[in-house]
């Protein structure tokens, strides 16, 4: 079978800041997975993120857009930001910023990114955090809470959701688009360990549900929808799926700043089987709903895609106190996502038909747990 979309390019996965994006950009390397607790054997979901920001306006210390005089003055950020957190009850994120100027990027395939301790690459990830209260208090400007996070993985990425259009490497300068996406492990085997405020977190790759993509671009999107899992089980027999995974993206896409409104990315890897609803797509006739809600403790998502040949109805749930409202700001300095909701503690179902004789037929019904959830819409 022809792969659609499960197509490794570690080219798509390398450093993109050149021209106007390196004065005016940002690139940023996304990961997240689960582990378990040495001593007591629970999950834990966590995630680590190297963000890059305006490489072309570094200056000898890391220059934070939302530092008030730099408000004032309208002075852009510009450094890498190592981002690393969890989610559950104590969920946090981390930030800790490095001056671009003391910084090695590999600037091609494959990609590698370095600064003190902090590591990343294909296969590799490494690195600390230590932010005091007293820190974290004192500096709002950096975004983030009081913790201590250190972590040292490999990365084995087994399955990509290569989007394709809009993101090849002769259009890297061409700024079609206002934030790119291409998710190089969208089912990702993570190994290592993570100690959490002194408590030790061990990584396997059987349990680990791992993922991995990156972003770039100039803007944001709001809305901002993510959904992805690579645990699911089958309703049908009661078996998981251990060859499996969906990725769901996108909200609102700007192509030479012309927005498309409400447009998602969606892919479901079904045992080998490659569902395809990228409204990119044209000839397949992409359709998609979707809406999110707050009520109560709980935010719920559901998203409805089509394609010529099938439909994915995705229905995900998480808990509020789970969650986390996740902070970027933007290269030209403004903060536009406020209230952002980012987990991996997400749990729902995914709906699997194919279209037979013009009738829908059940695929199968899933259900789908470990589920990284983002939604968020500019305030």
């Amino acid at each position: 079978m022809k792969e659609i979309f499960n197509i490794h390019d570690t080219s798509r996965n390398a450093f993109m800041l050149h021209g106007p994006l390196a004065r005016r950009g940002y690139d940023w390397w996304w990961h997240s997975f689960t582990a378990q607790d040495a001593l007591t054997g629970e999950d834990k979901p966590f995630f680590i993120e190297f963000f890059i920001c305006n490489p072309a306006l570094a200056q000898d210390e890391p220059t934070l857009g939302q530092l008030p005089e730099n408000r004032e003055k309208g002075i852009r950020p510009s450094y890498l930001m190592v981002k690393a957190g969890c989610w559950g009850e104590d969920h946090c994120q981390l930030h800790r910023f490095f001056s671009l100027n003391r910084v090695r990027i590999h600037a091609d395939a494959p990609y590698e990114v370095e600064a003190d301790d902090c590591y990343a690459s294909e296969t590799a990830l490494r690195g600390s955090i230590r932010v005091t209260r007293e820190e974290a208090a004192a500096h709002p400007e950096w975004m983030c809470d009081a913790g201590e996070l250190s972590w040292e993985l490999t990365v084995d990425k087994q399955i990509a959701f290569n989007v394709g259009y809009g993101a090849s490497k002769p259009l890297r300068d061409a700024e079609a688009f206002a934030m790119y996406w291409h998710a190089e492990g969208m089912k990702s085997a993570y190994c290592g360990t993570i100690t959490y405020n002194g408590r030790r977190y061990t990584v396997t790759p059987e349990r680990s549900f791992g993922y991995a993509d990156k972003n770039w671009g100039r803007d944001f999107t709001s809305p901002w929808v993510w959904l992805s899992s690579n645990h699911l089980k089958s309703r049908r027999s009661g078996k998981m799926l251990d060859n499996s995974v969906f990725d769901i993206g996108g909200g609102r896409p700007k192509i030479y700043f012309v927005p498309l409104d409400r447009r998602l990315l969606g892919v479901m890897y079904y045992e080998g089987r490659e569902y395809d609803f990228n409204f990119s797509h044209v000839l397949q006739n992409v359709k998609t709903a979707f809406s999110f809600e707050e009520r109560g403790d709980e935010v719920f998502w559901h998203v409805r895609q089509e394609n010529r040949h099938a439909v994915m109805e995705t229905e995900v749930t998480c808990k509020k106190k789970d969650m986390l409202l996740v902070n970027y700001e933007a290269p030209d300095g403004t903060k536009k996502h406020n209230r952002l909701f980012n987990g991996g503690n997400g749990v729902g179902v995914i709906r699997l038909y194919d279209k037979v004789g013009g009738e829908l037929r059940l695929v199968n019904e899933i259900e789908a747990t470990h589920i990284g959830c983002e939604y968020g819409e500019y305030c």
